[in-house]
């Protein structure tokens, strides 16, 4: 894709996410592992995956989140610290913004679907 990150560094760029997005991240760290400048790998990332680099880390922060709150017992305090963000009213706040539920619904709505 045209102005977007060749197929090598997107798969540099991903798996280092998958490895690295319950921690914080800086721009230029993410940048380095594609040899770019921030400013260009912010561009050519949002290009290749149709989302800037902060959203895509919240998206693997979330799917990881939801995925305990279905699978474990954890508290969602924990859930929150082990998922990336830096408190549980921040992963509230951000679960509701792009999720459009709470922790707790998400919890319920996972245990309601495998009890019918």
């Amino acid at each position: 894709m045209k102005g977007g990150l060749s197929a090598h560094s997107a798969r540099k760029v991903q798996e280092f996410l998958d490895q690295n997005f319950t921690r914080k991240i800086a721009l230029a760290e993410m940048a380095a592992v594609c040899g770019l400048s921030s400013y260009h790998f912010v561009r050519a990332f949002s290009r290749t995956f149709r989302v800037p680099p902060h959203q895509y880390v919240l998206d693997l922060r979330l799917d990881f989140a939801e995925r305990l709150l279905a699978e474990s017992g954890m508290t969602i305090a924990d859930i929150a610290h082990l998922s990336g963000f830096s408190s549980q009213s921040h992963f509230t706040t951000v679960m509701k913004k792009y999720r459009r539920l709470t922790p707790l619904q998400a919890r319920f709505g996972k245990l309601n679907s495998k009890l019918r």
